[in-house]
């Protein structure tokens, strides 16, 4: 999203025309419930404007439809006409999330399959604590107490009493 609406300030300012899209990457950014009363009167103002980044906006705002279905049938029937507008779209960016969705059409799908029961956000948590301790165990000498770290991160240990303090 805000890849096009770069691209499209830039020739806008390189072609001498007004800056209609000044002031609004968090416009399009935000939900659309989430705008502010000038955000919104700003946004009915260019809704007709043919803009690319309009168009963007509310092509990437339809996807949010799809987490609504319940059925993976009519979700995957939603990703694949969601997917050929977005390739007909002529935004580049749009292009390429289009064809990533594609790709991985079976795994979002497993979501509507398994009844909405499983989501990721449990194991992307895990993986972030993972990362955020072996960036803070550079110092260390050992894989052991890399090891050690991540068993007091992950299993909530207490922590060892250090023989020597600072404060």
């Amino acid at each position: 999203m805000d890849e096009v609406r770069r691209e499209e300030a830039r020739a806008l300012a390189q072609a001498g025309l007004v800056p209609r899209l000044k002031r609004l990457r968090w416009a399009l950014l935000k939900n659309r419930k989430n705008w502010t009363r000038s955000e919104r009167r700003r946004m009915g103002e260019l809704a007709h404007s043919g803009l690319a980044s309009i168009r963007a906006y509310w092509l990437v705002a339809a996807f949010q439809h799809f987490w609504g279905y319940a059925s993976p049938t009519w979700a995957g029937k939603f990703l694949d006409g969601w997917c050929r507008r977005a390739r007909r779209s002529r935004l580049k960016p749009l292009k390429t999330l289009a064809t990533t969705l594609r790709e991985h059409r079976e795994v979002l799908l497993n979501y509507f399959r398994a009844k909405k029961a499983i989501s990721g956000g449990v194991v992307e948590g895990l993986n972030n604590k993972v990362k955020v301790t072996f960036r803070k165990s550079y110092g260390f000498r050992t894989d052991k107490a890399r090891k050690i770290a991540l068993f007091h991160v992950l299993g909530k240990l207490p922590e060892p009493k250090v023989i020597h303090g600072f404060f």
